[in-house]
C-alpha cells in the first residue's frame, strides 16, 4: 500500500520525515479500537505487511500531548517500513485530540495520577502484545513529549518489555522507580535547550536509576535543541519548543542502533 493510500493528508514536513526510510511498498496500516475497563481506546496499526511465519519484533509509539495524530503515525509507519510492527497507542481515549488550548489540562491529569497514567499505558502494550504475528519477548517502547514520559513511566513500573526509548519526554515523577523495577534497557534522547527538561532534571533522573540499580541506561543531550525537536512543525521557540532537523535524524538514527540491539 502506497503512503498516500496510508496517510493521505500529511503535511510536507511531515512526509519529508517519512521518507528518510525508504518506503517497500507493502506496509499496511489503520486504526484498531479496543478497550481499557469501559473506556474505548483508538489507535493506529503499522506492520511490515510482507508474509511471515516468523514472529516480529514490535514497537509501542506513545503520542505527545496532542493526541494520536499523524505524526506518531508517521513515525509508526516508519518503523514498519524497517521490519517491526508498530501501533501508535492512544492514552486519551476515542475521538479525545485535543488542541493547543485543552492538551496541556488534558496531559496534566495523567501526569497528576501516575497509576492510572501506568495502568493505560500498560494497556496499550497488552494490546500490542497481543497482535498477531508479534514476538512478545521483543516488544520496545518509545514516545515523544507526553509519550516520552509515559515511556518512562512504563519503565519504573517494571513493565515486562525489551526497551524502552524516550525523545524528549519529562524525566520527573511522583513515583520514583523502586529498587529493582527498572529492567529494560532505556535511551533517553533530551534536548540541551529544552527548559522543560534543564539540567537539573536530566542529573535527578540519573540519580533515581542509580538508586533503582537499573541496569542498562544511556542519556543523550543534543546541543541547541529545544523540546519537542523530533516533532516536525513545531515553532514555538518563545515557548521552549522547536523542531530542530539535526537533532531528529540523530537521535532517530539512535532510536535504529538502539533497537538492532535489543531487539
Amino acid at each position: 500500500m502506497t503512503t498516500s493510500e496510508l496517510l493521505p493528508d500529511l503535511s510536507p514536513d511531515l512526509r519529508t520525515v517519512l521518507d528518510t526510510v525508504p518506503d517497500t511498498g507493502t506496509v499496511q496500516g489503520g486504526d484498531v479500537v479496543w478497550d481499557d475497563r469501559g473506556t474505548p481506546l483508538e489507535g493506529w496499526l503499522a506492520t511490515p505487511g510482507e508474509a511471515s511465519d516468523e514472529l516480529r519484533p514490535a514497537v509501542l509509539v506513545l503520542h505527545d500531548w496532542f493526541g494520536v495524530v499523524d505524526h506518531v503515525k508517521v513515525r509508526a509507519t516508519m518503523l514498519a517500513r524497517l521490519g517491526y510492527v508498530a501501533l501508535a497507542g492512544d492514552v486519551y481515549g476515542q475521538g479525545v485530540r485535543p488542541g493547543p488550548a485543552e492538551a496541556g489540562a488534558q496531559a496534566g491529569a495523567w501526569y497528576g495520577d501516575v497509576p492510572a497514567f501506568r495502568a493505560r499505558l500498560a494497556a496499550n502494550l497488552e494490546r500490542l502484545r497481543a497482535e498477531p504475528g508479534v514476538d512478545p519477548s521483543r516488544i520496545a517502547v518509545m514516545g515523544y513529549c507526553f509519550g516520552g514520559s509515559g515511556a518512562l513511566e512504563l519503565a519504573r513500573s517494571g513493565a515486562d518489555v525489551a526497551a524502552v526509548a524516550s525523545f524528549h519526554g519529562g524525566l520527573g515523577t511522583a513515583l520514583p522507580a523502586e529498587e529493582g523495577a527498572v529492567r529494560a534497557p532505556l535511551l533517553v534522547m533530551t534536548g540541551a535547550a529544552d527548559p522543560v527538561v534543564p539540567d537539573d532534571a536530566v542529573v535527578g533522573f540519573e540519580d533515581e536509576l542509580r538508586a533503582a540499580g537499573a541496569p542498562d541506561w544511556q542519556i543523550v543531550s543534543y546541543s541547541g535543541a529545544m523540546h519537542a525537536f523530533a516533532v516536525p512543525g513545531t515553532d514555538s521557540p518563545d515557548h521552549g519548543a522547536q523542531y530542530q532537523a539535526v537533532a531528529d535524524q540523530r537521535s532517530w538514527r539512535q532510536l535504529q542502533a538502539f533497537l538492532d540491539e535489543v531487539l
